[in-house]
């Protein structure tokens, strides 16, 4: 039985992350201290991992310049966007916004964005290779839940609850 997913052997990435994309996420922020100004990288792969101890992890790209800022901190922050942020979101993602203010909170030399659902403040425990990109778990030291309604991401593109 062939593969409709494969042409003659070679595996189809763009129907793989077509794929990938049926999977609804949130929409977070990651954020580090690039020296003495605050670096931000949108970011949909992240999870709980463990309640005790408390961990979460993000997925970052080996390429990305946030591979390279977080590999020189020990702290990074999470924020997770409420669905008034899109613009914020993309401004992270590498479509710059000209003339965003980004509203950034420093919790404890921690950089958070105020507006968002939720804050973590994250220590990094571990960091693991996998394929373009790398693993980063980390232990919570500190969380705050704002409440409010989600950034969401399916099918490539922004979405929003319902309001029922």
């Amino acid at each position: 039985m062939s593969d409709p997913n494969t042409i003659e052997g070679v595996f189809d990435t763009r129907a793989y992350r077509d794929a990938l994309g049926l999977f609804a996420t949130g929409v977070t922020i990651m954020s580090a201290m690039d020296g003495d100004s605050p670096h931000g990288m949108t970011a949909n792969a992240f999870v709980s991992v463990s309640l005790a101890p408390p961990l979460v992890l993000v997925s970052v790209g080996h390429r990305s310049t946030m591979h390279r800022v977080v590999q020189g901190v020990d702290r990074y922050g999470v924020s997770i966007l409420a669905e008034d942020q899109e613009e914020i979101s993309n401004h992270f993602a590498g479509r710059p916004q000209p003339g965003l203010a980004v509203p950034f909170l420093d919790h404890d030399g921690v950089q958070l964005l105020d507006g968002a659902l939720a804050h973590f403040v994250v220590r990094t425990t571990d960091a693991h290779a996998a394929g373009d990109h790398t693993l980063y778990i980390g232990e919570v030291e500190h969380f705050r839940s704002n409440g409010g309604r989600p950034l969401l991401f399916f099918g490539g593109r922004y979405r929003r609850l319902d309001a029922g």
